[in-house]
């Protein structure tokens, strides 16, 4: 029930009241890997320390769980790393052990100190690396996994996928995965994966948005509104057995006593 009361919370965030994006617009966001998707190892970004730090520098051979993030988002971003470190913690797993977690900037004009207060109490030291970079840099990784994305000038923000990806240490994308829907089991199991080089199952488009309020209309999008029904009887039916649990046990004491 906590899971889903979370996740309720998060797709009732505060919502777009007005876009200056259009409808086609609004569908090309969207986190669609190509089959062969893969990261050039070699692009340039700096890390938080302000040193330059290249893609393989901070996957660091192991299995890689790359998290693209607008630093400066109010909508999902900062719950969904929330969602994802504690996955991350209940894996078994040992981050600069076994794996190696990367959070990349998709926002250039976002800087270190935004990153930081972005990450502040949510991540470790231990093979981690924070990330920014520039537009080139930055659009060049995006467009190697299928990240797309669409900037709002009306409402200075930047329509994006709720979505994470798995990377073999050569920087070959393994796993999709939508970070408001983030089971500890299967961030494991995408790690192990990647960890020996086999390609999971990638999903053909993941299109939950932080843009997940359809603005154009006014209106849930399609996903976010099954979501919000799902998640609705989930924690209706979890009330009533609760209270049904409660009536019980009070029946018997009556009778004890």
């Amino acid at each position: 029930m906590r899971r889903a009361l979370l996740l309720l919370a998060l797709v009732l965030w505060p919502a777009l009241a007005s876009a200056g994006l259009t409808e086609q617009e609004i569908g090309r966001v969207a986190f669609d890997p190509p089959a062969d998707a893969h990261v050039p190892l070699a692009l340039p970004f700096t890390n938080l320390d302000g040193h330059a730090v290249s893609v393989r520098d901070a996957i660091d051979g192991r299995p890689t769980l790359l998290i693209p993030a607008d630093f400066t988002c109010r909508q999902i971003c900062g719950p969904a790393l929330t969602i994802a470190s504690s996955a991350l913690q209940q894996t078994g797993l040992a981050a600069g052990r076994d794996y190696s977690l990367v959070i990349v900037g998709i926002d250039p004009r976002d800087s270190r100190e935004h990153a930081r207060r972005f990450t502040e109490g949510q991540i470790g030291q231990a093979g981690t690396a924070v990330l920014t970079g520039t537009p080139d840099t930055v659009r060049t990784l995006l467009n190697s996994i299928g990240y797309h994305t669409a900037f709002d000038g009306s409402r200075d923000a930047l329509a994006h996928p709720a979505a994470f990806v798995t990377l073999a240490p050569d920087g070959r994308v393994v796993r999709a995965l939508s970070s408001l829907a983030l089971q500890p089991g299967d961030l494991r199991l995408a790690l192990l994966e990647a960890g020996n080089g086999r390609i999971g199952g990638l999903p053909g488009r993941i299109a939950l948005l932080c843009y997940g309020f359809d603005a154009v209309h006014g209106i849930y999008t399609s996903r976010i509104a099954a979501i919000l029904r799902l998640l609705g009887a989930t924690t209706v039916a979890t009330m009533a057995g609760l209270i049904g649990l409660s009536l019980v046990r009070g029946k018997r004491r009556g009778a004890s006593a």
